[in-house]
């Protein structure tokens, strides 16, 4: 069960993202992209300073509410696509908020993670690699990026893509493969400040996806110099601190995206009891009932799903193997629920009259983003080819 705290906070968020985020769903304030502006961005997290729900998750002593917690909280935020900007709930910020809180020294904290936690500055986690390089994507030991020390600095060159949020960004953790030898080839993380000219955006491809300001840049970053005070924890451990972000964060994003499923089944719910044909309300007709009951089943899955996988990360387990369930498990009960909801309200289910269409197009894209299914899915068989190994006495 939630907690009274979590409860309380959870009620102020989604009044909030219901009353006074929603009506930005139509603001034009948009690149041509899609993505909101900052302008708006910014604008809508005033807004939420001043209704006390500005970054909900972290306590104003800087504690984190539990995963649990938060998973009762992030579900309400994300009752509008924007509703996670305003709240200051969205990727990748929230990731990056919580590896920063939890790897980095308070030096760093103050600089890096204060503004964020603020509001008052947007981030980017760039590890993602060009696949016509062979880069890193589902397999970060494909890191091609790399770092090398020069004096007091570190000096990063390499190829990124799809880095969230680049544009605009004003604090970026950047992933390179350390070149150096007591790195053992492992993986260093930076904190920089943004923008940098050492980083160049080359292009900011059109997705399917339009929630995230600054879109999915492709990234070339050239002989950056990099303080090593500002080093993210220890060289060569970087794929260890890219674990403490991803279990979690895959986590976050089946709450915010539940969330929006959950509006979507509301306005097709809607939708199919106010519209007539053949004589009676949508509803009436099994092919439409049966569709939003099944939507309603997903639904509670998806949420026991959410709540079992924050129980196991808040007993400090990192949860690999549990998130990567959850992420296949709700990314796919999500996409069958917004696909449903398109295909109850026909043809007004395909436009922009409601907000029905884009939250289709934004939980596809999540079943690719933060490990594709097929990817998590061959985790796991591996791990279950290892444990009858174990079990057989054959390891």
């Amino acid at each position: 069960m939630p907690t009274e705290r979590a409860i309380a906070i959870a009620n102020r968020v989604e009044e909030f993202v219901r009353t006074q985020i929603i009506p930005y769903e139509t603001d034009p304030r948009r690149d041509h992209h899609g993505a909101p502006l900052d302008e708006m961005v910014y604008e809508m997290r005033e807004k939420a300073r001043a209704a006390g729900v500005l970054t909900p998750h972290i306590l104003p002593d800087g504690t984190h509410l539990t995963q649990r917690e938060t998973a009762t909280v992030l579900i309400k935020s994300g009752l509008s696509p924007l509703g996670p900007l305003a709240c200051n709930t969205m990727a990748p910020d929230e990731g990056n908020m919580y590896l920063i809180g939890h790897v980095a020294n308070d030096e760093l904290k103050e600089r890096f993670l204060k503004p964020l936690v603020e509001g008052r500055a947007r981030s980017a986690f760039f590890m993602t690699e060009p696949a016509a390089l062979q880069g890193a994507g589902s397999d970060p030991s494909m890191m091609i990026t790399t770092c090398r020390r020069d004096g007091n600095h570190w000096v990063i060159n390499g190829k990124k893509c799809f880095i969230t949020g680049a544009e605009g960004a004003q604090v970026g953790i950047i992933m390179a493969k350390s070149e150096e030898p007591d790195s053992a080839g492992g993986a260093c993380m930076f904190l920089v400040d943004l923008p940098d000219p050492a980083i160049r955006i080359d292009h900011v491809p059109n997705t399917i996806d339009t929630s995230m300001p600054g879109s999915h840049a492709d990234v070339t970053i050239e002989n950056l110099r990099v303080p090593a005070s500002q080093l993210l924890g220890n060289a060569g451990d970087g794929f260890k601190y890219a674990q403490v972000r991803l279990s979690p964060a895959r986590l976050s994003h089946c709450m915010r995206w539940l969330g929006g499923c959950i509006r979507a089944q509301e306005i097709a719910t809607d939708y199919a009891n106010r519209r007539r044909a053949f004589g009676k309300e949508l509803i009436e007709h099994e092919g439409v009932g049966f569709m939003l009951a099944e939507n309603w089943i997903d639904i509670q899955q998806a949420t026991l799903m959410i709540d079992w996988c924050a129980s196991v990360l808040d007993t400090g387990s990192l949860g690999t193997v549990e998130s990567s369930m959850a992420k296949v498990a709700v990314s796919e009960a999500l996409m069958r629920i917004a696909d449903k909801c398109v295909q109850v309200m026909g043809g007004t289910g395909v436009t922009d009259r409601t907000i029905v269409e884009q939250i289709f197009r934004e939980v596809r894209a999540f079943r690719i983003y933060d490990g594709p299914t097929e990817v998590h899915k061959w985790s796991l068989a591996k791990k279950i080819k290892r444990k009858w190994k174990q079990d057989n006495g054959l390891v």
